[in-house]
């Protein structure tokens, strides 16, 4: 019986000690792998998630500025192309050959 109770124990252990190095085989290969995936994105130039948001916004920003000068554009077309009343016509000038022949 002692023999089993140890043999069992002894098989706990190896199995307790396999688990803890297999974690820590798992953490070592995903550091492994997201190292290599970020050297390759730098090598192809690619940007990180803070670039990318950072430029995500300023082209928000650059549209919504541009959309606000459209309109600005639009009205002061529309104010320069609105016809002026004149309250009475112009008459033409009469030059001194014309008013001699008068």
């Amino acid at each position: 019986m002692q023999t089993r109770n140890r043999l069992l124990d002894d098989i706990a252990k190896v199995a307790n000690s396999a688990a803890g190095t297999f974690a820590g085989v798992k953490e070592e290969i995903e550091n492994l792998i997201r190292h290599r995936v970020e050297s390759l994105m730098a090598d192809m130039n690619m940007v990180n998630r803070d670039e990318f948001n950072a430029v995500k916004a300023m082209v928000a920003k650059s549209r919504s500025e541009q959309e606000r000068l459209e309109a600005k554009v639009k009205q002061l077309e529309a104010k320069i192309n609105k016809p002026v009343k004149r309250s009475q016509p112009r008459k033409k000038a009469t030059t001194k050959k014309q008013q001699s022949k008068i």
